[in-house]
């Protein structure tokens, strides 16, 4: 269970940026259409200062440091320390590496193929040529998109998801943790095969990079500098002041990588102004998908309700940010792929609240320990 200091350390509450992640996206998707229209260079000039391997271009250098900016705030809030208690408490964790690991990546993968591959294919026309020089149908890359998403478990913001069901925090800091770290070996292996069995082509250098640039080197980053902080100014300085000023700094830098992501995708959502709809459609029922049955799984297992919400929110939720690195890296800032994983974050936030509200009005389900006051259900939906 987690430790008072712990439940101490929830998140006072979403910030502005957070709270309407949904309409910074959208905003985002006009901003990059009419740059794309009115500069058509810019992005392009920024995605062609790159570093090269065998003379072919791995790494946006802009993009990069963008996505670095993305990434680090998440893994500087990580303590480390917390994972050696999660032995504690065994099953929530078991589950949850169980689920994003072992069935929310196959899942996605057959709910990604059946909509985009089949139901949809009929209005997802056309081709694209990803940056290694590959021509694919628009519908592969998409589904490439959507797998990445799926391999991808577990951002920062579900720590605010488990405040606002009121979780158990210390389970969800020990997850976000844990998910790290696995990440750096599991994410590569399963990315590969998943793309591979989608046809798409596997650069597993770029995949391999990618997870070093936007796993690893932000993850010891974070670790060490937090760890040299916290010795030199103090816990209580490093979470009021340090990170009430990091917090923005990975939401701005999403953004500033949206808008330039839209700038290359404004033409192709203009001739199809469903592809958005079409994408959303199958990572909305994923979503809701793995929620339901890790929600389902922890009642029959008799968890808590303070371990089973957050249990559900961290099999539900997605790391965009590196989803949105993987495919940038992979296949350009251009693709179909990078695309899907924005719309991910597109639907992120309305539909993750939906699922905290769902908690707090089901936490009688979990027996008399879940004994939470009523207000905090009125908190919940207000904040919805």
């Amino acid at each position: 269970m987690a430790t008072q200091a712990c439940i101490d350390k929830q998140p006072k509450g979403l910030n502005v940026f957070e709270k309407y992640l949904t309409i910074w996206v959208g905003l985002c998707i006009v901003g990059g259409i009419f740059l794309g229209k009115l500069a058509p260079g810019v992005a392009h000039t920024l995605d062609g200062m790159a570093i090269y391997v065998n003379g072919a271009p791995v790494v946006s250098i802009p993009i990069a440091i963008a996505l670095f900016c993305m990434m680090y705030p998440i893994m500087v809030k990580i303590d480390f320390a917390e994972v050696v208690k999660a032995g504690k408490s065994p099953k929530p964790v078991l589950l949850t590496l169980i689920v994003n690991w072992g069935i929310k990546p196959f899942t996605m993968l057959a709910i990604a193929t059946f909509f985009l591959g089949y139901l949809f294919r009929g209005y997802i026309p056309g081709t694209e040529v990803i940056k290694d020089g590959t021509e694919v149908e628009l519908w592969r890359s998409y589904i490439s998109g959507a797998i990445l998403l799926g391999i991808a478990p577990c951002t920062a913001m579900v720590l605010m998801w488990g405040y606002l069901a009121r979780g158990n925090q210390g389970h969800t800091l020990v997850m976000v943790a844990i998910n790290s770290l696995t990440m750096l070996v599991l994410y590569g292996l399963l990315g590969g095969w998943l793309l591979g069995i989608n046809q798409m082509p596997v650069p597993w250098e770029a995949l391999l990079l990618s997870i070093a640039i936007y796993v690893a080197l932000p993850l010891v980053a974070g670790y060490f500098s937090r760890k040299w902080i916290i010795k030199t100014k103090g816990t209580a300085w490093f979470e009021a002041k340090f990170l009430h000023v990091l917090t923005p700094v990975s939401i701005i830098a999403l953004l500033a990588t949206l808008v330039l992501l839209f700038s290359f995708k404004g033409e192709t959502i203009i001739a199809n102004p469903l592809t958005i709809l079409w994408i959303a459609i199958p990572l909305f029922i994923q979503t809701v998908l793995i929620f339901a049955l890790t929600y389902g799984i922890a009642r029959l297992l008799r968890f808590s309700y303070e371990d089973a919400a957050p249990t559900a929110m961290i099999g539900a939720s997605n790391h965009f940010e590196v989803a949105i690195a993987t495919a940038t890296m992979l296949f350009g800032l251009s693709s179909g792929a990078a695309l899907a994983t924005v719309v991910g974050v597109l639907i992120e936030v309305p539909v993750m609240l939906m699922l905290v509200r769902l908690c707090v009005r089901t936490r009688s389900w979990f027996g008399p320990s879940a004994a939470v006051p009523a207000a905090v259900e009125e908190m919940a939906v207000e904040r919805g």
